[in-house]
Protein backbone atom coordinates (compact mmCIF):
# COMPACT_ATOMS: atom_id res chain seq x y z
CA UNK A 1 0.00 0.00 0.00
CA UNK A 2 1.04 3.56 -0.56
CA UNK A 3 3.11 5.11 2.18
CA UNK A 4 1.02 8.29 2.11
CA UNK A 5 -2.18 6.43 3.07
CA UNK A 6 -3.10 7.68 6.55
CA UNK A 7 -4.37 4.96 8.87
CA UNK A 8 -5.80 4.93 12.39
CA UNK A 9 -6.46 2.27 14.98
CA UNK A 10 -7.49 2.39 18.63
CA UNK A 11 -5.83 -0.27 20.79
CA UNK A 12 -7.91 0.49 23.89
CA UNK A 13 -10.17 3.31 25.02
CA UNK A 14 -11.37 3.64 28.60
CA UNK A 15 -10.33 3.65 32.23
CA UNK A 16 -8.58 0.29 31.77
CA UNK A 17 -6.14 1.85 29.30
CA UNK A 18 -5.90 4.13 26.28
CA UNK A 19 -3.64 4.01 23.25
CA UNK A 20 -4.11 5.00 19.60
CA UNK A 21 -2.01 4.61 16.45
CA UNK A 22 -2.00 7.26 13.73
CA UNK A 23 0.31 7.04 10.76
CA UNK A 24 0.95 5.04 7.63
CA UNK A 25 1.87 1.45 6.90
CA UNK A 26 5.52 2.49 7.29
CA UNK A 27 5.68 4.96 10.21
CA UNK A 28 3.50 6.67 12.75
CA UNK A 29 2.87 7.84 16.28
CA UNK A 30 1.14 6.54 19.36
CA UNK A 31 -1.19 8.86 21.23
CA UNK A 32 -0.95 7.70 24.86
CA UNK A 33 0.35 4.36 26.06
CA UNK A 34 -1.95 3.38 28.89
CA UNK A 35 -1.99 -0.34 28.15
CA UNK A 36 0.94 -2.73 28.52
CA UNK A 37 3.87 -2.50 26.14
CA UNK A 38 3.42 -6.18 25.36
CA UNK A 39 -0.19 -5.58 24.28
CA UNK A 40 0.77 -2.55 22.19
CA UNK A 41 3.47 -4.61 20.46
CA UNK A 42 0.99 -7.41 19.73
CA UNK A 43 -1.55 -4.95 18.33
CA UNK A 44 1.08 -3.28 16.15
CA UNK A 45 2.20 -6.63 14.76
CA UNK A 46 -1.40 -7.44 13.86
CA UNK A 47 -1.37 -4.51 11.42
CA UNK A 48 2.12 -5.22 10.08
CA UNK A 49 4.06 -2.80 12.29
CA UNK A 50 6.49 -2.94 15.20
CA UNK A 51 8.07 -0.55 17.67
CA UNK A 52 10.69 0.31 15.04
CA UNK A 53 7.90 1.99 13.04
CA UNK A 54 6.92 4.30 15.93
CA UNK A 55 8.34 7.81 15.76
CA UNK A 56 7.07 8.92 19.18
CA UNK A 57 4.47 8.64 21.89
CA UNK A 58 2.39 11.80 22.38
CA UNK A 59 0.93 11.97 25.90
CA UNK A 60 -2.39 13.68 26.67
CA UNK A 61 -2.02 13.70 30.48
CA UNK A 62 -0.43 11.94 33.43
CA UNK A 63 -3.17 9.59 34.64
CA UNK A 64 -2.17 5.93 34.77
CA UNK A 65 -4.65 4.77 32.13
CA UNK A 66 -2.81 6.98 29.61
CA UNK A 67 0.84 6.47 30.61
CA UNK A 68 1.15 2.91 31.95
CA UNK A 69 3.70 1.83 29.33
CA UNK A 70 5.58 5.08 28.66
CA UNK A 71 8.51 4.10 30.88
CA UNK A 72 9.00 0.80 29.08
CA UNK A 73 8.54 2.31 25.63
CA UNK A 74 10.78 5.27 26.40
CA UNK A 75 13.64 3.72 28.33
CA UNK A 76 13.73 0.12 27.10
CA UNK A 77 12.49 0.50 23.52
CA UNK A 78 13.94 4.04 23.13
CA UNK A 79 10.83 5.66 21.67
CA UNK A 80 10.76 9.42 22.40
CA UNK A 81 7.98 10.43 24.82
CA UNK A 82 6.61 13.88 23.97
CA UNK A 83 4.47 16.12 26.14
CA UNK A 84 4.59 19.44 28.01
CA UNK A 85 6.99 20.10 30.91
CA UNK A 86 4.00 20.17 33.28
CA UNK A 87 2.76 16.74 32.21
CA UNK A 88 6.29 15.32 32.33
CA UNK A 89 6.42 16.57 35.91
CA UNK A 90 3.18 14.75 36.65
CA UNK A 91 4.56 11.58 35.06
CA UNK A 92 7.61 11.84 37.32
CA UNK A 93 5.36 12.05 40.38
CA UNK A 94 3.14 9.14 39.34
CA UNK A 95 4.06 6.36 41.75
CA UNK A 96 2.37 3.75 39.58
CA UNK A 97 4.96 4.17 36.83
CA UNK A 98 7.62 1.54 37.50
CA UNK A 99 10.11 2.77 34.90
CA UNK A 100 10.83 6.49 35.17
CA UNK A 101 11.62 8.55 32.09
CA UNK A 102 15.19 9.77 31.74
CA UNK A 103 16.77 9.85 28.27
CA UNK A 104 13.50 9.48 26.35
CA UNK A 105 11.62 12.55 27.52
CA UNK A 106 10.93 15.26 24.97
CA UNK A 107 9.19 18.60 25.53
CA UNK A 108 6.96 20.90 23.54
CA UNK A 109 5.01 24.04 24.37
CA UNK A 110 1.23 23.74 24.56
CA UNK A 111 -0.48 25.71 21.81
CA UNK A 112 2.65 26.05 19.68
CA UNK A 113 2.76 24.19 16.37
CA UNK A 114 5.64 21.79 15.79
CA UNK A 115 6.72 19.19 13.25
CA UNK A 116 7.48 15.51 13.70
CA UNK A 117 8.52 13.93 10.41
CA UNK A 118 5.46 14.27 8.14
CA UNK A 119 3.12 15.15 11.00
CA UNK A 120 2.25 18.75 11.90
CA UNK A 121 1.15 18.82 15.52
CA UNK A 122 -0.93 21.36 17.39
CA UNK A 123 -2.23 21.10 20.94
CA UNK A 124 -4.84 22.79 23.07
CA UNK A 125 -5.71 22.66 26.75
CA UNK A 126 -8.49 20.48 28.15
CA UNK A 127 -10.06 20.83 31.60
CA UNK A 128 -9.39 17.66 33.61
CA UNK A 129 -8.18 16.81 37.10
CA UNK A 130 -4.66 15.92 36.02
CA UNK A 131 -1.47 17.98 36.21
CA UNK A 132 -2.39 19.31 32.76
CA UNK A 133 -4.36 17.82 29.89
CA UNK A 134 -4.02 18.17 26.13
CA UNK A 135 -6.04 17.63 23.03
CA UNK A 136 -4.14 17.07 19.77
CA UNK A 137 -4.78 18.25 16.22
CA UNK A 138 -2.53 16.44 13.75
CA UNK A 139 -2.20 17.21 10.05
CA UNK A 140 -0.73 14.64 7.68
CA UNK A 141 -1.18 13.72 4.02
CA UNK A 142 -3.98 16.21 3.46
CA UNK A 143 -6.05 15.08 6.45
CA UNK A 144 -6.71 16.68 9.83
CA UNK A 145 -7.17 14.37 12.82
CA UNK A 146 -8.13 15.51 16.32
CA UNK A 147 -8.49 13.80 19.67
CA UNK A 148 -10.17 15.11 22.82
CA UNK A 149 -10.27 12.59 25.64
CA UNK A 150 -10.94 13.14 29.38
CA UNK A 151 -12.81 16.40 28.87
CA UNK A 152 -14.25 17.95 32.02
CA UNK A 153 -15.61 21.06 30.39
CA UNK A 154 -15.54 22.01 26.68
CA UNK A 155 -13.70 25.17 25.73
CA UNK A 156 -13.38 27.33 22.63
CA UNK A 157 -10.08 25.73 21.60
CA UNK A 158 -11.68 22.32 21.56
CA UNK A 159 -14.68 23.61 19.61
CA UNK A 160 -12.38 25.34 17.12
CA UNK A 161 -10.54 22.03 16.61
CA UNK A 162 -13.82 20.28 15.79
CA UNK A 163 -14.68 23.00 13.27
CA UNK A 164 -11.60 22.20 11.17
CA UNK A 165 -11.08 18.44 11.71
CA UNK A 166 -11.85 15.69 9.21
CA UNK A 167 -11.52 12.81 11.66
CA UNK A 168 -12.51 13.16 15.32
CA UNK A 169 -11.90 11.03 18.40
CA UNK A 170 -13.97 12.54 21.22
CA UNK A 171 -14.98 11.53 24.72
CA UNK A 172 -18.50 10.29 25.44
CA UNK A 173 -17.80 8.99 28.93
CA UNK A 174 -21.17 8.63 30.60
CA UNK A 175 -24.90 8.88 30.42
CA UNK A 176 -25.78 11.36 33.16
CA UNK A 177 -28.85 9.48 34.46
CA UNK A 178 -26.95 6.18 34.52
CA UNK A 179 -24.21 7.88 36.51
CA UNK A 180 -26.58 9.58 38.98
CA UNK A 181 -28.55 6.37 39.55
CA UNK A 182 -25.52 4.10 39.49
CA UNK A 183 -23.34 2.51 42.20
CA UNK A 184 -20.56 5.13 42.43
CA UNK A 185 -20.18 6.98 45.75
CA UNK A 186 -21.31 10.61 45.82
CA UNK A 187 -17.79 12.07 45.78
CA UNK A 188 -16.92 10.12 42.63
CA UNK A 189 -20.13 11.13 40.87
CA UNK A 190 -19.39 14.76 41.73
CA UNK A 191 -15.84 14.42 40.42
CA UNK A 192 -17.03 12.98 37.08
CA UNK A 193 -19.72 15.65 36.68
CA UNK A 194 -17.40 18.52 37.60
CA UNK A 195 -15.69 20.90 35.17
CA UNK A 196 -12.52 18.85 35.67
CA UNK A 197 -14.15 15.46 35.25
CA UNK A 198 -15.47 13.68 32.16
CA UNK A 199 -17.70 14.55 29.23
CA UNK A 200 -21.19 13.10 28.96
CA UNK A 201 -22.83 11.65 25.86
CA UNK A 202 -25.15 14.66 25.78
CA UNK A 203 -22.34 17.22 25.91
CA UNK A 204 -20.47 15.32 23.21
CA UNK A 205 -23.52 15.37 20.95
CA UNK A 206 -24.13 19.06 21.59
CA UNK A 207 -20.52 19.89 20.71
CA UNK A 208 -20.68 18.03 17.43
CA UNK A 209 -24.04 19.54 16.54
CA UNK A 210 -22.89 23.07 17.35
CA UNK A 211 -19.59 22.83 15.48
CA UNK A 212 -20.54 20.63 12.55
CA UNK A 213 -18.99 21.36 9.16
CA UNK A 214 -19.05 19.53 5.86
CA UNK A 215 -15.43 18.43 6.11
CA UNK A 216 -16.11 15.94 8.93
CA UNK A 217 -15.81 12.39 7.66
CA UNK A 218 -15.41 10.14 10.72
CA UNK A 219 -16.24 10.37 14.44
CA UNK A 220 -15.16 7.87 17.07
CA UNK A 221 -16.60 8.06 20.58
CA UNK A 222 -13.93 7.26 23.15
CA UNK A 223 -13.34 6.64 26.86
CA UNK A 224 -16.79 5.19 27.62
CA UNK A 225 -17.43 4.26 31.26
CA UNK A 226 -18.12 0.58 31.86
CA UNK A 227 -20.49 1.29 34.76
CA UNK A 228 -22.15 4.53 33.66
CA UNK A 229 -22.60 4.16 29.93
CA UNK A 230 -23.57 1.75 27.21
CA UNK A 231 -22.22 1.79 23.65
CA UNK A 232 -25.69 1.86 22.12
CA UNK A 233 -26.85 4.64 24.46
CA UNK A 234 -23.80 6.74 23.57
CA UNK A 235 -24.27 6.12 19.86
CA UNK A 236 -27.98 6.95 19.97
CA UNK A 237 -27.47 10.14 21.99
CA UNK A 238 -24.86 11.53 19.61
CA UNK A 239 -26.84 10.36 16.56
CA UNK A 240 -29.90 12.29 17.75
CA UNK A 241 -27.91 15.51 17.85
CA UNK A 242 -26.54 14.93 14.36
CA UNK A 243 -30.02 14.15 13.03
CA UNK A 244 -31.20 17.49 14.45
CA UNK A 245 -29.05 19.23 11.83
CA UNK A 246 -29.85 16.79 9.04
CA UNK A 247 -26.70 14.65 9.33
CA UNK A 248 -27.38 10.94 9.04
CA UNK A 249 -24.79 8.57 10.53
CA UNK A 250 -23.56 5.89 8.10
CA UNK A 251 -24.60 8.06 5.14
CA UNK A 252 -23.21 11.53 5.85
CA UNK A 253 -20.62 10.61 8.48
CA UNK A 254 -19.09 7.50 9.99
CA UNK A 255 -19.94 7.31 13.70
CA UNK A 256 -18.46 4.53 15.85
CA UNK A 257 -18.07 3.73 19.54
CA UNK A 258 -14.57 2.53 20.39
CA UNK A 259 -14.26 -0.65 22.43
CA UNK A 260 -12.83 -0.20 25.90
CA UNK A 261 -10.58 -3.27 25.83
CA UNK A 262 -10.11 -4.51 22.28
CA UNK A 263 -8.50 -3.03 19.16
CA UNK A 264 -10.75 -1.29 16.70
CA UNK A 265 -10.70 -2.14 13.01
CA UNK A 266 -7.89 -0.52 11.05
CA UNK A 267 -9.23 2.58 9.34
CA UNK A 268 -7.95 4.39 6.27
CA UNK A 269 -8.44 8.15 6.59
CA UNK A 270 -9.13 10.07 3.41
CA UNK A 271 -11.84 12.27 1.92
CA UNK A 272 -14.51 9.55 2.08
CA UNK A 273 -16.25 8.22 5.17
CA UNK A 274 -15.22 4.88 6.60
CA UNK A 275 -17.47 1.85 6.32
CA UNK A 276 -17.93 -1.15 8.55
CA UNK A 277 -16.86 -4.34 6.84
Amino acid sequence: MAEQELIFQAFGSGSSGNSYYLGTHEKGILIDAGISARTIQKDLKAIGLDFTNILAVLVTHDHADHIRAVGTLGERVHIPIYTTPEIHGGIDRNYGLKEKLRTSRRYFEKGKEWQLDDFTINTYGISHDSTDCLGYVIDAYGQRFMIATDCGCPNEQMEAAIRTANHIVIEANHDEMMLLNGPYPTYLKERILSDRGHQSNETCGELLERNWHDGIRNIWLCHLSQENNDPQVAYNTVSEHLLEIGIMPREDVYLKVLDRLNPSPLYTLNNTICRDV
